[in-house]
């Protein structure tokens, strides 16, 4: 890459000359300045609209249809409560929306693209709607440009720019030899790269001139529009759920308004009747809880480095079966430092701060001369370190770049006082074997020695020199005459938490598989350092070209190391992994990896080195490029998914008792026990408690220890149902029985009614802590930490308290006056209710199922 400083590199707002790139004070200055660098985006709902969406929700169209009703009898105390519940339900869901878009809000923001920029002379990654102008971008394959920007130096860059002139064939582009004015986009050689485009081949330096509404991309009004997710599998089942509750109880509460206007003549108590059956059988927490699951899920995951790009990702987490991971970065520190030289009949161990073996200097410095000059690449840092400052002296005047047929760079100098040029390549083995032309004893040679260096675990790459008198430069790097130097060993050790995280994924029923580029032995040793399964074949590209999809298919089965591999194998592994009802998890970084990333279940992008490309097409992005990350996010997923289903066998079994203590006294024809105004106060209970304390929960234990869940499952699984449906009946059983005992008695109705109301609110309660876990003990369940449930509680009890002793509240409840007496015989039945849920759920527990797999030590 040319110097920065012979480029003649600018401010385009004072005319400066730039060496460093801006200082940090500089950028946040013209930040200030110039605002960020967005195009305009749909802004957050304010709360009126929040308000005014929830307004148009069943439930309160129902609130406020009694409420009108109970105005109609005169009836206005319970008409003002009822309000007053609709103001605070209305209050707690704008809080919860607000709060979840505020969320998605910010996993926007982190999901925005980045950019590297130069900043105080160093490489900084910044979010792209940081980048300024005067900026130094460094432009490298598959960057997303952040702004409209000049070329200060480039080697092979070509972008695509279909975004803005819909041409999808990518454009060469050119050095500016001077500050010009922004041309048109469109066509090649030009010296300036615009927002939006696409970098595909080469890299290079370029200077922001133009950011935001100011770039090409806002000039020629060109909208980023929020891209509308699909609905997600859960979701479609919650939607069919809701409707056949919601028209079932419809068709009830229609039934039941004109029994009462038939029946009694009494149109307004049976049209009120009907409006407290339909709350009790409307689910309306459903999609709310699932919402909220999912944003706060996100944001879940983001604490543990891992962002979600899509809501789907988080629900397939649980079911992931085979976790399919690049080896540099993310099994490995991407670390690399030079352990060992090879020159031909001589090997060179290198230390750390020790000088170059003998004889090794001139296979280091050209090994430098092919690398970049400013590197992002670990190896060539590794390379340019051992080097040091002097090792590429002179100009670089041309260069050839990595091509998929040739896995080799070259590189072209000059020095002053020499009339001709250096020419150092430096590249995959055997490309380079190709490059020298050896004889094939040299090559049997060569090969062996990189057999024994890749069996350590090195990476290796080959260094060859050329030299060249011409002036017509060759059109490809094979026309040059290369002598072979020597081989670099690069050692990248393993992270000290993968070995674990393996573990866990063992123990956790999901099959790791490496899939890398390198070579069959490195990758083996690296897979074995890593706790992989070893004693099996390397599966490598070469192989999957000779297999149909069929033998792949069988061949990847049993597969654990999969090396040589390129883009479209991994696209390959991808679709046979499904084929065989894998749920499949896919790491990558590339931009040809995007294809690979987008077929998986869920696409896993690195989001330090990866590219935007990468990032766009995964579902998930790894924000600390490691693979422990995923194992954490596999369990945050099951979390989720296990909280989940918590929150919705309590939503269904605790609306059983509700719609039951509903409609059967009309049937036996006692007085009503819940109307609107009791049953809109626990929803108030059931809201928050179903959305946020069960989404605190914590995870179960053993979660990790569980076989992944099949991917077909529904959400209310036929033991799920029953579970819920069977805690919903004995709770209604319990209330009916009690409340008919209580009647038997000769109590009075009022009295009668306060007792089986608050017994139905304790064993609400209940109801709760039985769900808390599906497979500890009730003791187990009540000790688990979640500081939002402690709270809630604290609140139910307070307003409780308030309904049954302030006279006012009391009188609109239609309650009498109880006695602490009255209060121990509910405080019986919900521990009763307690006991017997217990005693069954060791059989009709969810999750205790043969599910269970044994630790792998």
């Amino acid at each position: 890459m040319a110097d920065q400083a012979s480029l003649g590199v600018t401010d385009p707002l004072t005319g400066a000359r730039l060496r460093r790139g801006l200082t940090d004070q500089q950028a946040q200055e013209r930040l200030r300045t110039d605002g960020p660098n967005e195009l305009p985006r749909q802004s957050q709902r304010p709360l009126w609209k929040i308000a005014a969406d929830i307004l148009r929700e069943p439930m309160f169209q129902l609130l406020l249809a009694a409420g009108l009703v109970y105005l109609a009898l005169g009836d206005r105390g319970e008409a003002v409560l009822l309000l007053l519940f609709c103001g605070f339900s209305m209050f707690i869901t704008v809080a919860q929306q607000a709060r979840t878009e505020r969320t998605l809000e910010a996993l926007r923001d982190l999901s925005s693209p980045r950019a590297l920029v130069i900043r105080d002379g160093r490489q900084l990654r910044v979010a792209g709607r940081e980048v300024v102008c005067g900026d130094i971008l460094v432009l490298s394959e598959g960057d997303r440009v952040a702004a409209d920007a000049l070329v200060l130096s480039a080697q092979d860059l070509a972008a695509d720019e279909s975004l803005l002139t819909g041409e999808s064939v990518p454009v060469t582009k050119a050095v500016a030899g001077a500050p010009q004015a922004a041309p048109h986009p469109g066509g090649d050689g030009l010296s300036y790269v615009f927002s939006g485009s696409l970098i595909v081949r080469g890299r290079g330096l370029a200077q922001v001139q133009a950011t935001g509404a100011r770039s090409e991309l806002g000039r020629v009004g060109v909208l980023l529009t929020q891209v509308k997710e699909e609905a997600t599998p859960l979701s479609l089942q919650l939607g069919k759920l809701v409707r056949v509750f919601a028209a079932t109880g419809m068709a009830i509460s229609a039934s039941v308004v004109l029994i009462y206007g038939l029946a009694k003549g009494a149109w307004l108590r049976g049209l009120l009747a009907g409006i407290a059956l339909a709350m009790s059988l409307l689910p309306e927490e459903f999609p709310l809880v699932l919402t909220v699951f999912l944003a706060l899920g996100a944001r879940r995951l983001a604490q543990t480095h891992v962002l979600s790009r899509r809501a789907s990702s988080i629900e397939a987490l649980g079911a992931a079966t085979v976790l399919c991971s690049d080896k540099t970065g993310t099994l490995t520190l991407n670390r690399m430092s030079v352990a060992e030289l090879r020159l031909p009949g001589a090997v060179h161990p290198v230390k750390a701060g020790a000088a170059l073996p003998p004889g090794c200097t001139s296979l280091v410095r050209c090994a430098a001369r092919a690398s970049a000059t400013e590197p992002t690449d670990p190896m060539e840092r590794a390379i340019l370190e051992l080097a040091g400052a002097g090792a590429s002296a002179g100009r670089m005047v041309h260069a050839y770049g990595l091509s998929p047929d040739l896995l080799a760079m070259t590189q072209v100098w000059s020095q002053s006082g020499d009339t001709g040029y250096t020419v150092a390549a430096k590249g995959a083995p055997e490309a380079i074997i190709d490059l020298c032309r050896l004889v094939p004893a040299e090559r049997v040679e060569l090969q062996a020695a990189q057999d024994d260096m890749a069996q350590r675990g090195l990476r290796v790459i080959a260094v060859a020199q050329a030299r060249f008198e011409g002036t017509v430069w060759p059109a490809t790097q094979r026309e040059f005459d290369f002598a072979f130097l020597g081989l670099v060993g690069l050692a990248d050790p393993v992270r000290p938490a993968v070995p674990q995280a393996i573990q866990d994924c063992r123990t956790a029923g999901i099959r790791v598989m490496m899939i890398t580029g390198d070579y069959p032995a490195t990758a083996l040793a690296i897979a074995g350092q890593a706790g992989l399964d070893v004693s099996r074949a390397v599966l490598s590209g070469a192989d999957i070209d000779t297999l149909d999809d069929a033998q792949l298919g069988q061949r990847i089965k049993h597969t654990a190391v999969c090396a040589r591999v390129m883009p479209k194998h991994k696209l390959r592994i991808v679709q046979a992994l499904k084929g065989a009802g894998e749920i499949v998890a896919m790491t990558g970084d590339g931009v040809n990896d995007a294809p690979s990333l987008r077929a998986a279940h869920i696409g896993i992008a690195m989001g330090g080195r990866g590219t935007d490309v990468a990032r766009e097409a995964a579902a998930l992005v790894l924000l600390d490029d490691e693979f422990g990350s995923v194992v954490r996010a596999i369990r945050v997923g099951r979390r989720i998914y296990d909280n989940l289903r918590k929150a919705m066998a309590y939503i269904l079994a605790v609306h059983v008792p509700i719609a039951g203590l509903t409609l059967l006294p009309l049937l036996f024809g006692w007085p009503t026990i819940l109307g609107p105004v009791h049953i809109a106060f626990l929803e108030f209970l059931i809201d928050p408690v179903c959305s946020i304390v069960f989404e605190a929960e914590p995870e179960e234990e053993g979660i990790m220890k569980r076989l992944p869940r099949p991917p077909r499952e529904p959400l209310f699984s036929r033991r799920l149902l029953i579970w819920s449906l069977l805690q919903g009946l004995v709770t209604l059983g319990l209330l009916l029985g009690f409340h008919a005992a209580l009647r038997a008695a000769g109590m009075p109705e009022p009295d009668a009614h306060a007792i089986s109301f608050v017994s139905l609110i304790l064993t609400n309660v209940a109801l709760i802590f039985v769900n808390r876990s599906f497979s500890t003990s009730l003791v187990d369940a009540v000790r688990r930490p979640n500081v939002l449930l402690w709270r809630g509680l604290l609140l139910l009890a307070t307003l409780l308290l308030a309904v049954l002793y302030v006279p006012y509240l009391r009188h609109l409840f239609g309650f009498g006056t109880l006695h602490w007496d009255d209060l121990a015989l509910s405080t019986c039945a919900s521990i009763l209710l307690i006991c017997g849920l217990e005693f069954s759920k060791r059989w009709l527990s969810p999750l205790v199922q043969n599910r269970m797999v044994k630790t792998v030590s």
